[in-house]
């Protein structure tokens, strides 16, 4: 197979649809590097984006990396070229998470994936708001499920039951949050009051939502302080749709994997009008990890909540652009 040109405005388009991913706190932790010899795009962590309380060993982090990294795939077949992934490809450098050969015959590819999820990357946008009481047909969840399989994960719609138990695990966690002077000040670190924060990350306030008036549904509270002036609340949907991610083993590469189903699964949502927002939240206590991974038939190890439905479009949270996160080498060596 035969090397694709390295077009100027394909790259810039590859990268803008990996800027577009969605990152805990809207940090966006990556970086990416072109490597013209190779024919390869390198993607980093960013450390001093990371979470210090939030996510201390880096979890969240690599999902985050790995919802990018999907997003590259999808560009980069899109484009006309065939992508071939290395999850943490240098033992001797942990920080490049991942790379990607780009090779191609100028067709655009599927990689894998439905092939109109390119234009998905950008309709796709966290909704913390309520949903309606339409049900997720069978048919987009069977499809839901096989996405995130193909990533190597799992995705189980567990029953009103067990939904219920997860909604209570995630709502103690999102009381331990508030109550934690640390994560509070974390968190509220990246609201910005206004949408036009020059910075490109972190989270406009027009965009937290609004708390669920019966406090059934655990949205995350970013101000941590409960002012109903600035989060008032409303009844959300009595019967949440709840799905919950999973991966049979929690290294590294797992955590990358993760994340690529997990974008899998909102660009596959996206496509079919479904609305999601991510409730992370007690993926940051261990205790309250493992207990959502006692959900009945699942093995491995909770990775995301994530909640479903039919409801408003979120608003979009800015984006750093393409030439605020990646560089070119022509060496082989980071510049």
């Amino acid at each position: 197979m035969r090397t694709a040109p390295l077009d100027a405005a394909a790259l810039e388009a590859c990268i803008s649809a990996a800027v577009a991913a969605p990152s805990i706190y809207n940090t966006q932790p990556w970086r990416f590097r072109l490597d013209q010899e190779a024919v390869a795009l390198e993607v980093r962590a960013v450390p001093e984006r990371g979470l210090r309380h939030a996510d201390p060993v880096g979890r969240a982090l690599h999902l985050s990396v790995g919802a990018a990294v999907f997003n590259l795939r999808v560009a980069a077949a899109h484009v006309g070229w065939a992508p071939v992934v290395r999850l943490l490809p240098d033992p001797e450098d942990p920080g490049v998470l991942a790379s990607l050969r780009l090779s191609g015959t100028g067709r655009r590819h599927t990689a894998g994936h439905r092939p109109d999820l390119y234009p998905m990357i950008w309709r796709r946008h966290s909704s913390r708001f309520p949903f309606s009481r339409r049900l997720l047909p069978p048919n987009v969840r069977a499809e839901l499920v096989e996405a995130a399989q193909t990533e190597g994960a799992s995705l189980t719609f567990p029953g009103a039951a067990e939904t219920a138990r997860l909604l209570r695990v995630a709502m103690e966690a999102e009381h331990r949050n508030r109550a934690d002077p640390d994560r509070a000040v974390e968190s509220r670190r990246w609201v910005h009051p206004g949408p036009d924060d020059s910075t490109g990350v972190g989270i406009p306030r027009v965009a937290l939502g609004p708390q669920d008036a019966l406090e059934q549904v655990p949205m995350r509270d970013f101000t941590a302080q409960r002012h109903p002036e600035r989060l008032p609340a409303q009844p959300f949907e009595p019967v949440p749709v709840v799905a919950l991610l999973a991966t049979e083993h929690d290294w590294r590469s797992d955590w990358l994997r993760a994340g690529q189903a997990l974008e899998h699964v909102l660009l596959v949502a996206t496509a079919h009008g479904v609305r999601a927002s991510l409730l992370h939240q007690p993926m940051e206590w261990p205790d309250l990890r493992r207990d959502l991974s006692h959900v009945p038939d699942l093995t491995g190890h909770a990775q995301m909540l994530v909640r479903l439905g039919y409801g408003p479009e979120g608003p979009a949270t800015p984006r750093r652009a393409p030439d605020q996160v990646w560089s070119r080498s022509t060496t082989g060596q980071p510049e």
